[in-house]
């Protein structure tokens, strides 16, 4: 063996990657082994010269190393037993023998590898005065890290200060002590003598100092605990013996139970506890069935009933917690991705506060549910605070404790019913919330939903600030104009638009059937209700945003069915199509539905209501008269600034459509939007109303499976509009074919429906000249109108959905 280290040959031997251990040379070592190569290692070694190369891994929980995460330096050691341990694990002793450096390394069922061993050159004969101010200097370190590390044996201080031989002594310190393993690895490497000194008196200098400060932590907390339960102690002898003397008192033994309450709470700030322990003092003088102390006993029972040490340990699965939200939720992509963010930044940065996230949407959308789930989601505790028609600030911050019947506002005792002071917190409704002479609620909600303020919130009644940084916020509204702006500033909107026909079919058939089911005591068996039967539900009997009258209408099939189990005797009801009228009567509503011919004067629009799009027909009658304009069906204020801004577009552009240009002074114009009896108001009806009239005017027929959208400006350019999902799904359920949209809601399209996509083409327009050349069909054009064309109209049109639209612009 020492011929090979002089000459410095390769070897190759079976390796080991060591977990957190360091073998030196010429050191004995116990070590357990559990991974199956390690052991195959172990074997392979035994059953040659019983040699192995031992070298230390850079990361103790690397399970699978490979040589770059591995130190270059190891040891070649004997192995001198193996015993079979617990779990397969295997006790080894080893021997080290000497240092070796890493060339390369195998790795097959166990690691092999090329080592060098390093030659030890004698070195070379210290300064006898600096080895020994070296070994002064080491042992004086050494003392100063015993006296705060007290797990050094006795015996190794007796031989650490009674060697004499600097490299023996630096062998003892390094081999025995349990320095890091990075420490370690850095001796090991080391060649020179004095270098291992300075590094050696390093390490002792820094964990002294380390163990310094963790000793001085230690005792502080220990002497903080051991005075509370000192006192607590105290105080119960002290009733013990008041009892056993025959002086017991029951005010004090009341006073002494609330005072070992308060010092019991570790997250109760000083500042409370005094001023609790103050009410305790003034209970203790009070006589006990005065009013004064059964105010004192109300408050107190109140601060102390608060989760000042209560929490719930998050759950921190994105996996799970996907899968928990996908399950109670079908949709609401948006406000899961939140969740699922809050609970990524919350693994990263544990610390993270003031969330808080606000849902609008119409009613029936599922706001308040989510809620429930994203609790049970991420393992808090849930609370509902309904915050409709709250008028009164005192019902968000409580009452004064000095007046009769006060207590605590609804922040507080939404605390103490969750037990946790780290709920989530549902504020539902809160753009229902009034004000009137005693205040105003939205006012005292400004601190609560501030996350730099709400940290020590301060409730009338218990007077004292308790944290609500922790607390996940989630707020519901309807619509955003009745909350206040600095209110509405504190929040993260996040906007749920009311559900596609689709997604109500989904909705359906996941969750309300069965939830109906069960309610009314039904079975799969005994209850079968069609696909087509919920999709007649959806369009023939609800007229919705959400999902409510829906549910309404599947349990009345649910208890016409069980109607027919109980008095028929029948074992099951099947729900179709041909008896679904039978049971819930005739149909409520009619669907929506397109011309079946193109029409002169008759145009196909789309509108947004809270209950989803709609189809929107706008018909232009023109008669001769004196240019009179007459604007009928419900129509608003910005309804009917936009057909007059058409009118004047269509005057402007009037000998391009072959239309008389005096038309306005010969011509009296009606614009008919049905149903009448229905308001609607909103600019996005411009390209239709300036659609229906160039073709009322010009005698141009509307292609009747087309519909369109947009806002119409005086120099004819198309703006962009909101509510392009609903709208796109009542032209799908109408059977419209293509839409005419403006050009800049083309990003709206990612969030249109696939089944809508398959069915319909979308074709982006940014001048209406451009949506009349698509929608209207102009039997003849003359030459000279030829030449006034855009000379690139006959140009394709850019993919939209994957479908290739011809067009008469290369902007559109």
């Amino acid at each position: 063996m020492e011929d090979n280290i002089l000459e410095q040959q390769q070897i190759i031997l079976p390796a080991m990657a060591m977990r957190g251990v360091v073998v030196f040379p010429d050191e004995p070592l116990h070590f357990d082994v559990g991974r199956e190569k390690s052991i195959l290692a172990l074997k392979k070694a035994v059953e040659t010269d019983r040699r192995i190369f031992l070298v230390t891994q850079k990361e103790i929980a690397d399970e699978d190393p490979d040589m770059s995460r591995l130190y270059k330096i190891g040891v070649v050691a004997t192995i001198e037993q193996m015993l079979k341990g617990a779990d397969n694990a295997i006790r080894v002793l080893v021997s080290g023998a000497y240092r070796a450096k890493l060339i390369r390394l195998e790795d097959g069922s166990y690691l092999t590898a090329t080592v060098e061993p390093i030659l030890e050159k004698p070195r070379k004969a210290m300064n006898v005065e600096k080895e020994t101010a070296f070994v002064r200097l080491i042992k004086e370190a050494f003392s100063r890290f015993a006296s705060v590390f007290s797990q050094i044996p006795k015996e190794l201080e007796k031989l650490v200060y009674e060697q004499e031989d600097l490299e023996t002594l630096i062998r003892l310190i390094i081999s025995q002590v349990p320095f890091s393993y990075t420490d370690k690895q850095l001796i090991l490497e080391e060649n020179s003598l004095e270098k291992k000194a300075k590094q050696m008196n390093v390490i002792l200098e820094r964990e002294t100092e380390i163990f310094t400060y963790e000793n001085d932590m230690y005792n502080q907390v220990r002497a903080n605990i051991d005075e509370r339960q000192r006192e607590i102690s105290l105080r119960e002898q002290q009733r013990v013996i008041a009892e056993q003397l025959g002086e017991y008192d029951p005010e004090e033994a009341e006073a002494s139970e609330y005072e070992q309450k308060i010092v019991s709470f570790h997250n109760m700030s000083d500042e409370v506890k005094q001023k609790l322990l103050k009410e305790v003092e003034k209970l203790n003088k009070m006589p006990s069935m005065s009013q004064e102390a059964a105010v004192i006993r109300g408050y107190l029972d109140t601060c102390l009933e608060l989760p000042w040490d209560k929490y719930t340990k998050d759950k921190v699965d994105i996996k799970k917690a996907r899968a928990k939200l996908d399950h109670d939720h079908y949709g609401m992509q948006k406000v899961k991705e939140r969740v699922l963010e809050i609970l990524a930044v919350r693994k990263l940065a544990p610390d993270m506060r003031g969330q808080i996230i606000c849902l609008v949407g119409p009613p029936g959308v599922g706001k308040t549910s989510i809620a429930r789930s994203i609790a049970e989601a991420i393992g808090r505790k849930y609370v509902r605070i309904s915050l409709g028609g709250v008028r009164d600030e005192s019902d968000i911050r409580g009452h004064r404790k000095t007046y009769i019947g006060s207590m605590p506002g609804r922040i507080i005792n939404a605390l103490v019913q969750a037990k946790s002071r780290n709920p989530v917190f549902l504020l539902d409704e809160i753009d229902k919330m009034g004000n009137d002479f005693k205040g105003d609620p939205s006012a005292a909600m400004l601190e609560v939903l501030d996350s730099e303020q709400n940290s020590a919130f301060r409730d009338h009644y218990i007077e004292v600030p308790f944290d609500l940084s922790e607390v996940l916020f989630i707020t519901t509204a309807n619509t955003l104009d009745t909350i206040p702006a600095p209110l509405l500033d504190r929040m993260e909107i996040i906007e749920l638009s009311s559900y596609t026909r689709e997604e109500k079919y989904q909705i359906a058939k996941r969750h309300l059937v069965k939830k109906q089911m069960k309610k009314h005591g039904l079975t799969a068996k005994q209850l079968k209700i069609s696909d087509e039967v919920l999709y007649d539900l959806i369009d023939y009997y609800t007229r919705e945003s959400g999902v409510r009258k829906l549910e309404r209408q599947i349990a009345a099939l649910c208890r016409k069915a069980a109607k027919e189990i109980v008095e028929e005797q029948n074992t099951a009801v099947k729900i179709t199509e041909e008896n679904l009228e039978a049971m819930l009567g005739p149909k409520k509503y009619r669907p929506d539905t397109i011309e079946k011919e193109n029409q002169v004067g008759v145009v196909n629009g789309l509108a947004w209501t809270a209950v989803g799009g709609e189809m929107l027909e706008v018909e232009v009658s023109v008669l001769d008269g004196t240019g009179k304009l007459e604007l009928t069906g419900s129509l608003g204020d910005v309804m009917k600034e936009s057909a007059k801004t058409a009118i004047s577009f269509v005057r402007s552009v009037a000998g391009d459509y072959h239309i008389a240009t005096d038309f306005y002074k010969t011509k009296d114009i009606h614009i008919h939007v049905p149903e009448g009896a229905v308001p609607k108001d909103g600019p996005s009806a411009g390209v239709t109303i300036t659609t229906a009239l160039v073709s009322a005017l010009s005698g141009a027929a509307f292609k009747h499976d087309y519909a369109m959208t947009g806002e119409v400006t005086l120099r004819g350019r198309v703006l962009e509009i909101g509510g392009l999902r609903e709208k796109s799904m009542a032209a799908y359920r109408a059977g419209v074919k293509t839409v005419l949209i403006p050009k800049g809601n083309v990003a709206d399209l990612a969030e249109i429906d696939d089944i809508v996509k398959e069915n319909i083409t979308f074709i982006p327009c940014d001048n209406v000249r451009q949506v009349l050349s698509e929608a209207l069909i102009f039997d003849s054009v003359s030459a000279s109108d030829k030449n006034k064309q855009n000379p690139q109209d006959n140009l394709l049109l850019p993919p939209v959905n994957g479908k290739i639209l011809s067009g008469n612009s290369l902007n559109c």
